[in-house]
């Protein structure tokens, strides 16, 4: 700040400097397992340690820039179509970074049909990893996933983004499916179904179309994506009904 410009008074170096920085928990369902994208850590601290993709916040970037420009350096996703940074949280703990205190603005997404990931910058490599299976990350990014996950969770809850992640024409046990991938629970499929259906604009049937499931009964009904992009009423985890909204 130009010493013209600075409030009467003020003494910057009054304050110990602290580092802002950015990470991003972005999921994704493939081969019908929740999935997070991951980088190796090329240099101290925690070398060769699995992390999210992220980094420091440069002089003149917004958090959301920083946020982009990490993800395209660390992993090659930029650009990427249905890619929709929500801001998570702020993690600001004293001794969350060894290097000195650091700030994170936390970003997270749950990303319909993922590209492969290819390492740069200061990652060894980037992968997407099945959910659980990654083992302990570095710094405090394991908190950081598990507060992602239990947003994007909430984001199946009132918005379609569900649908995406189905073939253009599906069953409503394909739709289940995603929903009990992310959610990580079992689903009672007449209920599930019946909350579907009285859910304006979700789903759309395809007239005439149905599909053999494999299993005993009449073929499925086929169903596409709807026009609504928010539920009324919200499809609520099993462990979520019966909560005021």
């Amino acid at each position: 700040m130009p010493r013209q410009d600075r409030p009467a008074g003020y003494d910057r170096h009054a304050y110990e400097p602290f580092a802002v920085t950015v990470d991003l928990a972005v999921l994704t369902v493939r081969d019908g397992a929740l999935h997070v994208l991951l980088v190796e850590r090329g240099q101290e601290p925690y070398t060769g340690r699995w992390a999210l993709p992220g980094g420091f916040l440069l002089p003149r970037e917004s958090a959301e820039t920083a946020a982009r420009r990490e993800l395209a350096e660390e992993t090659g996703l930029a650009d990427v179509a249905g890619l929709h940074l929500e801001q998570l949280r702020t993690y600001s703990e004293p001794g969350r970074d060894p290097r000195m205190r650091v700030v994170s603005v936390a970003f997270t997404a749950l990303l319909p049909n993922a590209p492969e990931p290819r390492g740069g910058g200061d990652a060894a490599q980037a992968r997407w990893l099945p959910y659980g299976t990654q083992g302990t990350l570095a710094f405090d990014h394991d908190r950081i996933l598990a507060d992602a996950h239990d947003r994007v969770g909430a984001q199946l809850e009132y918005r379609s983004l569900a649908t995406a992640f189905c073939p253009p024409e599906f069953t409503l046990g394909e739709l289940q499916q995603v929903y009990e991938t992310v959610w990580g629970t079992a689903l009672d499929r007449p209920n599930f179904r019946r909350k579907v259906l009285a859910t304006e604009g979700f789903v759309e049937p395809v007239p005439g179309a149905a599909r053999l499931t494999g299993g005993r009964g009449k073929p499925a009904a086929l169903y596409r994506a709807g026009t609504a992009t928010a539920l009324h009423p919200p499809l609520l985890r099993p462990s979520r009904e019966g909560r005021p909204a």
